[in-house]
């Protein structure tokens, strides 16, 4: 009962084999993961096509980081983390959307008549951010306005991950230095 795929042992030296260029040996791994794959994303999400799309995007993540695995180690932690972290970023992003979605006919009658204007909110952010260093400003908007992860903001601004933290907390603490200025005057 082959079903052709390697088995968990097999993973490191596939591994191993396709960092050192063979095609068919990392070909043959993708194929062999997929299965372990959508076991860990279906424990914790139960929309086939996010679980599908999830599995694509580990997949591609395998590819861009294969670099860094140690054949040395056991490939399977090294997997999990990396299907764990994208599993977490589609559940949030899927979050957000959902939070996005909420119309007015969801809010308490006494909830939207407090609300202020969207156009006014609109404008007092553009003054507020205004305020910011062009950096600072332009990492808030990708990271909070438009929802990047920190990775698509480090590439798009030509920054390295590392370089959009510090840049997003120097944000932020600057925002919370101004709304603090601004309560007290």
């Amino acid at each position: 009962m082959d079903s052709g795929l390697a088995p968990r042992e097999a993973w490191p030296a596939l591994m191993a084999s396709a960092q050192a260029g063979d095609r068919d040996a990392y070909t043959h791994l993708l194929r062999a993961i997929v299965p372990a794959i959508r076991g860990i994303v279906r424990k914790q999400i139960a929309d086939r096509v996010l679980v599908d799309d999830v599995i694509q995007d580990v997949l591609l993540t395998v590819h861009r980081i294969r670099h860094t695995y140690d054949p040395a180690c056991p490939f399977l932690p090294w997997l999990m983390a990396i299907t764990q972290a994208r599993t977490i970023d589609a559940l949030r992003k899927r979050g957000r959307h959902r939070l996005r979605e909420a119309n007015d006919e969801d809010l308490p009658d006494s909830a939207s008549e407090s609300m202020p204007d969207p156009d006014e909110r609109g404008e007092e952010l553009v003054l507020i951010l205004d305020q910011l260093p062009v950096r600072q400003r332009q990492i808030v908007e990708h990271i909070h306005l438009q929802e990047m992860s920190l990775a698509e903001a480090a590439a798009r601004n030509n920054l390295s991950v590392a370089a959009v933290k510090s840049l997003l907390h120097r944000a932020i603490t600057n925002l919370r230095r101004m709304g603090a200025k601004h309560g007290r005057s």
